[in-house]
């Protein structure tokens, strides 16, 4: 006979686990692209890329490997069809000219903003079939969520993790809520 768990660790593995649920289905959805809406595609491992470019401007392969734990090589081998197609820029270090620093170009930045608005816009379709009172129990939801990570993000113990910032989720934070740098 099997135990039957419960409590506060199985409620919280629910939670967890509807939370990858949903995660997923965003990861299916989004990558249902209308036809017509960018002549380039872009794999989710390249995309990952962008926005850690975004975020670290001018980061150095090592930093991304780290970033995304993989090695550099991989990391590069990720930039070069990135750099193929206008997305990516690689330069000279100013510090090192052995190293080589990364950078979004215009058009890279220009994808992603595009990416975005679209995904907005395919999840705003989606909710709108939600009622009010739903919607703003999910953006308290979210934003909780938001916190935990940002927290769980800075709490990691890679260098990478800590110099980096989470990425801007477009949510507009409350005064007091938690998640501001604290100096001192």
């Amino acid at each position: 006979m099997g135990v039957e768990r419960s409590g506060p660790d199985q409620r919280l593995r629910d939670v967890a686990r509807a939370m990858r649920g949903v995660i997923e289905l965003l990861e299916v959805y989004w990558t249902r692209v209308p036809e017509g809406f960018s002549p380039v595609t872009v794999s989710a491992p390249q995309l990952r890329v962008m926005y850690v470019i975004e975020r670290r401007e001018g980061i150095n392969l090592r930093q991304l490997g780290a970033e995304l734990d993989a090695a550099p090589s991989s990391a590069s081998r990720l930039c070069d069809r990135l750099e193929a197609i206008g997305f990516v820029r690689r330069s000279s270090s100013t510090a090192s000219r052995r190293e080589v620093e990364l950078r979004l170009t215009a058009q890279g930045r220009a994808h992603l903003d595009r990416l975005r608005a679209r995904r907005e816009e395919r999840l705003a379709a989606a909710l709108a079939r939600a009622s009010p009172a739903s919607r703003a129990r999910l953006m308290e939801a979210v934003e909780t969520i938001r916190v935990a990570l940002t927290a769980a993000v800075r709490a990691e113990p890679t260098e990478a993790a800590e110099a980096a910032d989470p990425p801007d989720t477009g949510v507009q934070r409350p005064p007091g809520d938690g998640a501001e740098r604290r100096t001192g």
